[in-house]
């Protein structure tokens, strides 16, 4: 793959970088990066939805009136479905979402993102995520404004404490370590930036998990 030009958060030259070539230049499958989005959207449900069955609801167990002679329907408790304050038939029920996803179907989607991201040109590589002498978010801010960044994810080998605090508060700015890079993460985001150690980073996690 060709060397991309690396930058500071000041926008100044620092340098080139040759990006890998399996993880930057594949061809983006649109089936593969929903299959991950959605098995991470699984994950994350609470799955605390309840609804309280027949045997569940406060009430009498008595049968509401005799079975024969009133001309009613026959009744055989005031907690079935059909009465307005009985239990819901097969309601929902506290439950995990989370299913499981082939590991290699995981990283293929990794990779997928972040060459989806290259090939848009929305990939930046920064030679450094870190705060100036002043660590505000005011200071950032204007950083990323001037380089025109509305909707960033910023990977890092190792996330900078100051840079986490001053970014914390910015909307639709996010920082992750490698280890926290994903899939859903990196295509909610309009750019991707990745350090010059988050690429490393990247390379030997994604390079392990393909010989795990």
């Amino acid at each position: 793959m060709p060397t991309v030009p690396v930058i500071t958060l000041d926008n100044a030259p620092a340098g080139e970088i040759e990006l890998p070539e399996a993880l930057f230049g594949a061809e983006p499958r649109a089936d593969i990066l929903a299959r991950v989005v959605h098995w991470q959207l699984a994950k994350r449900r609470a799955g605390t939805h309840k609804a309280k069955g027949m045997g569940e609801v406060s009430g009498t167990t008595k049968k509401p009136y005799r079975q024969k002679g009133t001309g009613n329907a026959r009744q055989g408790s005031l907690r079935a479905p059909q009465f307005r304050t009985g239990g819901v038939v097969h309601g929902p029920v506290v439950r995990s979402h989370e299913y499981s996803l082939n590991k290699k179907v995981r990283r293929l989607g990794l990779i997928h993102a972040l060459s989806a991201k290259a090939a848009e040109g929305k990939l930046v590589v920064l030679d450094a995520a870190a705060p100036g002498a002043e660590a505000k978010t005011a200071a950032v801010a204007k950083q990323l404004k001037a380089l025109g960044w509305s909707s960033a994810l910023v990977v890092d080998a190792a996330v900078d404490a100051g840079f986490a605090r001053a970014t914390r508060n910015l909307p639709k700015v996010s920082v992750l370590p490698t280890g926290g890079a994903n899939v859903y993460d990196i295509l909610q985001h309009d750019v991707l930036a990745v350090t010059r150690a988050g690429v490393a980073a990247l390379e030997k996690r994604l390079n392990g998990e393909a010989s795990a």
